[in-house]
């Protein structure tokens, strides 16, 4: 069943990250104005969206997992760090923690192997 697990976590952990990217392409002009108002230079969008779709889709079928989990987990705090420390708004607060409980779960898994349902494992 651990690998079943695996894949079922890798899936509900990445989906965010999908749909968040392709939210991202179909409007460039407002994301670029929410990323400016906390400082962060619109040139970053595509960047943005690039780790986001395809780090999302690579966590999905197991490709460059610990890798991509590592830049994932460091995304994601650095999202909670410029877009949600506000401690006195309870909704970023909320938002900040599960930021960092998302990144924690990119950490876990890139400290584990990847099992037998997924383009890591096949590629050994």
């Amino acid at each position: 069943m651990n690998q079943y697990a695996h894949l079922v976590g890798r899936i509900l952990i990445a989906i965010i990250f999908i749909v968040a990217g392709a939210g991202k392409i179909a409007d460039p002009a407002g994301t670029i104005g929410y990323m400016e108002s906390a400082g962060v230079p619109g040139i970053l969008l595509w960047p943005t969206i690039a780790l986001e779709l395809l780090g999302g889709i690579a966590i999905v079928v197991g490709y460059q997992t610990r890798l991509v989990s590592w830049l994932l987990a460091i995304f994601c705090i650095a999202a909670a760090l410029l877009f949600h420390f506000d401690l006195n708004d309870s909704l970023q607060t909320i938002l900040f923690l599960k930021d960092l409980a998302i990144a924690g779960g990119f950490l876990i898994l890139a400290s584990t192997s990847t099992l037998w349902l997924s383009l890591d494992n096949r590629r050994r």
